[in-house]
C-alpha cells in the first residue's frame, strides 16, 4: 500500500492547542503525549490555534513568539511533521469562512448554554461576540478537515457535542457531507496542578515546564502538595489522595510504583524523598525534549519550514471542503450566467 492510499484509509483526527509559549507538564500529559501516540494510527491535523488565543487579554506583541515557542515544544516532544500535519490556524483562512457558514445553522440558545461561555462572560463588562462564537470556530476547525474524531477532555466535551449538532443541522439542510466526529477520551483524566487543587496552569504557577533543567524541575516539584494528613516524615501516607503519587503513576517507571506506594503507606519514605523520585523521573522524561528544543531554537528556519509546509497541506484539504460547502449553500453565482 503506498503512502497516499494508506493515509486515505485511516480515520482523520483534528486537535488544537493555544499558543501559550513553552509547553508545561499538564499540556504534555493531557494532550501532546497522546498526539505523539496517534500519529501512526490516524491521519492527524494538529493546529496551533492563534485565532482562538486573541480572545484573551495577553499582549498581542507576544503572540508571534508564543506561537513559535509552542511549535518548538510540540516538535520537541516527538510530533513528527512527516507523520502528521502541524500548522498555525491563522495560516488557513478557510477556517474562518467555514465558521461564518456554520453561523447560519448554529443556534444562539445552544451557544449561550455553553458552560465556558457562561463562566468566562462574567469577566466582561461588555461581552465580545467572539466569546459566544468561539465554539462555532472550533466546529469549523474540526469539520474543515471532515475529522472523524477529536481528543477531548471534560472541559471540551460540550463543545464537541455542539460540533456534532452543527454538522447534523447543516447536513439536514444541504445534504450529507460533514461527519459527526466522535470523542477520543484522553489517556489520562483531569490532571491537578502541583497545588493539588486547580487544573495545571502556567498562569497559576502550579506546573513545571517540560523544557526545564534539573534544577528547574526540582524547584517546582519540591513545592508540590502531598497528603495533607501526613505531617511528620514517618506518618503513614495515603497514596490514593496524594497528588504526587498520581503523577508518579503517569511518569515514573511502572516497576517502581508498588515500592513507592508501599513505603508511603508504611511511613518509611518521606514526602521529600518521594518528590525527589518524581523529579528524577521528569528529568529523564524531559531530557530528549530539551535537546531537540535547543536544536530547533538555533534553527528557527527549520520550524518555520515545518509550519509553512503544514499550512500548505492543510489548505489543500480545507479549500476542497470549503468549495463543496459553498457550492451546496448556493454560493456559486457564476453558475447562473
Amino acid at each position: 500500500m503506498n503512502k497516499t492510499s494508506e493515509r486515505t484509509a485511516r480515520k482523520t483526527v483534528l486537535s488544537g492547542i493555544q499558543p501559550t509559549g513553552e509547553v508545561h507538564l499538564g499540556n504534555y500529559l493531557g494532550a501532546l503525549r497522546q498526539w505523539v501516540h496517534m500519529q501512526d494510527e490516524y491521519e492527524c491535523f494538529y493546529s496551533i490555534v492563534d485565532l482562538h488565543a486573541i480572545l484573551g487579554e495577553d499582549d498581542p506583541a507576544d503572540l508571534p513568539a508564543r506561537t513559535l515557542d509552542m511549535a518548538i515544544s510540540i516538535l520537541a516532544v516527538g510530533v513528527d511533521p512527516e507523520r502528521c500535519t502541524l500548522f498555525v490556524q491563522s495560516d488557513v483562512p478557510e477556517h474562518v469562512e467555514l465558521a461564518w457558514l456554520f453561523n447560519t445553522v448554529a443556534p444562539v440558545g445552544d451557544l449561550e448554554r455553553m458552560t465556558q461561555y457562561k463562566d468566562k462572560s462574567k469577566r466582561y463588562e461588555s461581552i465580545p461576540v467572539g466569546l459566544l462564537n468561539y465554539p462555532v470556530l472550533q466546529a469549523a476547525d474540526i469539520l474543515i478537515y471532515r475529522a472523524d474524531a477529536v481528543p477531548v477532555g471534560d472541559d471540551q466535551r460540550q463543545h464537541l457535542e455542539l460540533t456534532r449538532d452543527i454538522a447534523r443541522k447543516w447536513n439536514a439542510r444541504y445534504g450529507e457531507y460533514f461527519p459527526e466526529p466522535e470523542a477520543i477520551i484522553p489517556e489520562v483524566g483531569r490532571i491537578k496542578g502541583l497545588d493539588g487543587k486547580a487544573k495545571m496552569s502556567k498562569s497559576l504557577g502550579n506546573t513545571v515546564s517540560i523544557l526545564a533543567d534539573e534544577e528547574g524541575v526540582w524547584e517546582s516539584i519540591r513545592r508540590a502538595v502531598t497528603d495533607p494528613q501526613r505531617v511528620r516524615r514517618d506518618d503513614p501516607g495515603r497514596p490514593e489522595v496524594c497528588n504526587v503519587f498520581s503523577l508518579h503513576q503517569l511518569v515514573t517507571d511502572a516497576s517502581l510504583i508498588p515500592d513507592i506506594e508501599e513505603q508511603c503507606r508504611a511511613g518509611t519514605r518521606g514526602c521529600v524523598d518521594c518528590k525527589r523520585i518524581l523529579a528524577d523521573s521528569l528529568v529523564r522524561e524531559f531530557a530528549p525534549f530539551r535537546e531537540r528544543a535547543e536544536h530547533l531554537r538555533t534553527h528557527p528556519a527549520e520550524v518555520r519550514g515545518v509550519l509553512e509546509a503544514g499550512a500548505d497541506r492543510a489548505r489543500d484539504v480545507a479549500r476542497e471542503t470549503l468549495a463543496e460547502a459553498r457550492s451546496r449553500m448556493g454560493i456559486k453565482w457564476r453558475s447562473a450566467l
